[in-house]
């Protein structure tokens, strides 16, 4: 069998791709850089991360954009000897427009060097590429409608304007013909993750609708020409959970259609998995994957009805490998761990470095914790409700507007974490900041007041998340007792749904290691490991 979700912790917006026998799915990184995550599998129901291709300033520079835009929605194919990603940079969330702008990449070996990217049109976001049986290519993206009142975490309706289509040229690398909306989508709204494929003489198209929350859901539409017009599915969605709150498998929408070289048929999409009493997503935006059947040319859940299943039936040959040991990271190696990420910057020698003080990872303070700009926080996704995460420092801090330490982060409104400092008369200090997501001041509480005195030498610190509760843990030595460090902290508000709620930010939560210092002198602090474990 197959167990959902295929890609736990932070994968929206999975568009999959098969050449042979081999499957790739593409998933969303927003602000995390490099960009768009690429996992492999030869089964469907073991993936193995291999690739995040947009790791140059030429192909993506993310300075300034605010928390959850970045990278939405990309989409991957293969044809004609190369594979092609297409996706979007969004530059704006709040108020009425998006300046969202929308590229193309290519490759030859999907683990090698991608191309420098191709500009395409800034109409509206989650585009994507449909190479069509006589050679033509077709780009598809949702057009954004700036002249309503969609914004602040709020979609409206007639802001996502119908999906358009026209004509790619590759030998010119731009859109050619007449621009078409060719799907306004159903009467669920919020039309957009536009796909299309072609079988047996249709042209089916698959959209996200109902927006990105607790009503979200798959919707078919069928042709028997690429422009038009579409008639719905007879079930409208294919994938959804909207009225379907005791589903294991919430907030289903936003997939693509695949089949194995046998023929059989399977749609990813993304979910989550709330906690209760809140329905938090604490784990953010996840990607699922069900099996389907065809009837009267029409796809349909193989296991029937429209509400996504946590355990799907796998192809011939298929074992599910669970994946709950310690990871446990020494930075001993020239690269940065495949696990970890950091925000925005092209410029990683900036803020972090594997070379300056070998076996360690050193971060290079920058701007503050929360910042659009420069900030050296280098963290992995969060993969399980319960989880155990640990690093050694050494820092030496001149003033208190120099930290480093351990952080349990969403965005800038909503984070936990431990840090060491300096305090006037105390000397260096363990401390609490903490963002319980209180959008817009985004205002930090200290809940352990100046601090806790820690002598010279490395510092040992841990947190731990069990479902909505966070407990931070310190030690002076390896082979000391893990203490408690301040109260517990609410975990649910690192999440899609904390602060200002569903559709107002969706990403995921990480957690990682941070540094800032606000003087300006980049002072570095060193970290000689970092544990994740599931609990």
């Amino acid at each position: 069998m197959i167990r959902n979700p295929i890609l736990p912790g932070f994968n929206p917006d999975p568009s999959i791709c098969r050449v042979g026998e081999d499957y790739y799915i593409a998933t969303s990184t927003f602000e995390w850089f490099p960009g768009v995550q690429i996992h492999h599998s030869r089964d469907l129901a073991n993936w193995t991360l291999v690739r995040r291709p947009l790791e140059r300033k030429s192909q993506l520079d993310m300075r300034g954009n605010p928390d959850s835009c970045g990278i939405w929605a990309p989409c991957l194919s293969y044809a004609d000897g190369l594979f092609y990603l297409v996706y979007t940079d969004v530059k704006r969330l709040d108020g009425n427009f998006k300046d969202a702008h929308n590229y193309i990449v290519t490759a030859e070996n999907i683990e090698g060097e991608w191309s420098d990217p191709v500009y395409v049109n800034s109409s509206g976001f989650d585009p994507s590429l449909f190479h069509d049986e006589d050679g033509k290519k077709w780009f598809l993206n949702m057009q954004w409608n700036h002249r309503t009142e969609s914004y602040g975490g709020a979609p409206k309706t007639p802001a996502f304007d119908g999906i358009l289509l026209q004509e790619w040229d590759t030998a010119t690398g731009k859109l050619i013909g007449p621009v078409k909306n060719i799907f306004a989508g159903s009467a669920l709204g919020l039309v957009e993750g536009p796909h299309l494929f072609k079988r047996n003489g249709w042209y089916y198209l698959t959209t996200a609708e109902g927006g990105t929350g607790y009503d979200h859901a798959v919707t078919m539409a069928r042709s028997r020409t690429i422009d038009g017009p579409y008639e719905m599915h007879p079930d409208t969605h294919l994938i959804t959970s909207k009225d379907h709150p005791e589903a294991a498998l919430q907030r289903a929408g936003h997939g693509q259609y695949v089949e194995t070289p046998e023929g059989e048929a399977y749609h990813t999409h993304l979910c989550g998995r709330p906690l209760a009493p809140k329905r938090r997503c604490t784990l953010g935006r996840e990607t699922a994957l069900q099996k389907c059947v065809w009837r009267d040319d029409w796809l349909y859940l193989a296991h029937g009805g429209v509400v996504p299943a946590v355990e799907v039936e796998a192809p011939a040959g298929a074992d599910t490998v669970a994946k709950t040991a310690r990871i446990e990271t020494a930075f001993d190696g020239p690269q940065l761990p495949a696990d970890f990420q950091w925000l925005r910057t092209p410029e990683p020698e900036r803020i972090f470095s594997l070379a300056e003080r070998p076996g360690f990872l050193r971060l290079l303070g920058r701007e503050s914790i929360g910042s659009w700009f420069e900030q050296a926080l280098v963290a992995r996704r969060q993969e399980h409700h319960a989880f155990r995460a640990e690093a050694v420092v050494e820092f030496s801090p001149e003033t208190y507007q120099q930290a480093a330490g351990l952080t349990h982060y969403y965005n800038r409104h909503k984070f936990h974490a431990v840090a060491v400092t300096l305090h006037e008369q105390l000397g260096r200090v363990i401390t609490l900041f903490s963002c319980p997501g209180d959008y817009p001041h985004s205002r930090m509480i200290f809940p352990v007041g100046s601090g806790e005195a820690v002598a010279e030498g490395p510092v040992h610190l841990a947190l731990e998340v069990k479902d909505n509760d966070l407990q931070f843990f310190q030690r002076s030595s390896p082979g000391g007792n893990w203490q408690p460090f301040g109260p517990v902290l609410d975990a649910g508000v690192i999440s899609d749904e904390g602060g200002r709620g569903e559709h107002g930010s969706f990403t995921g939560a990480f957690t990682g290691m941070f540094a800032f210092d606000i003087t300006g002198r980049a002072t570095p602090a060193d970290f000689a490991m970092f544990a994740y474990e599931p609990l």
